[in-house]
């Protein structure tokens, strides 16, 4: 999303994903507070991604009504994600044995990456959601499938309709192997000592189980 949301807005051109990296061009909303300077900086529309369950965020989302793309997945293939991403990750707690995290992933706590609970109460959230005019609903599943018609739907809903040539050209870049290449995307940038993509890839098989 860090990449489709991105080059749907510049119409398809590839500078906001060749020259920024992710986390600079789409911020974390957790960490608003410490990106304020550069997102002033920025002209509008701003776009942020987050964790929050649609009851976690703040008054002025309810009173803004940005538009929203939630994107779902599979459970089993979020729990994978989850353990490997620990793996990497020293900022993260060691997740122990599979059979212990599988624990604290249901329960939704227990570590950082569940702070924001669990699985099941995220979705629920998002799909009672108030406003359903600005949201839009996506699994991760569907892009797999067919990615130019998800990129197609998704800049309809965003309202920034592209011809045949540029979702072609966005839904190639935004294949896994191809993001993978892209070291504005693939974290390679981070250091090491924060994420050991030698234990695991932030990319890692971008495919359904």
């Amino acid at each position: 999303m860090k990449d489709i949301v991105p080059l749907i807005m510049s119409g398809g051109d590839p500078e906001p994903v060749d020259n920024i990296v992710n986390w600079k061009r789409v911020p974390w909303l957790e960490l608003q507070q410490t990106a304020s300077l550069e997102l002033e900086q920025r002209p509008s529309p701003r776009l942020l991604t987050t964790h929050f369950q649609y009851n976690m965020m703040p008054p002025s989302f309810f009173e803004v009504k940005p538009k929203v793309i939630y994107v779902k997945r599979n459970p089993k293939d979020v729990f994978t994600s989850s353990f490997h991403h620990h793996e990497a990750a020293s900022f993260l707690v060691d997740p122990g044995p599979q059979t212990q995290f599988l624990h604290n992933f249901l329960d939704g706590k227990g570590f950082s990456d569940f702070m924001f609970g669990s699985w099941f109460d995220h979705v629920k959230s998002w799909l009672n959601a108030e406003d359903e005019e600005h949201i839009m609903h996506i699994s991760y599943e569907q892009m797999i499938m067919d990615l130019k018609d998800s990129v197609g739907n998704m800049a309809q809903f965003l309202q920034k309709p592209l011809d045949h040539e540029a979702i072609e050209k966005i839904a190639d870049r935004c294949l896994f192997k191809n993001m993978k290449k892209n070291n504005m995307s693939n974290y390679s940038t981070v250091p090491r000592e924060l994420l050991d993509q030698t234990k695991s890839g932030f990319l890692r098989k971008g495919e359904c189980h």
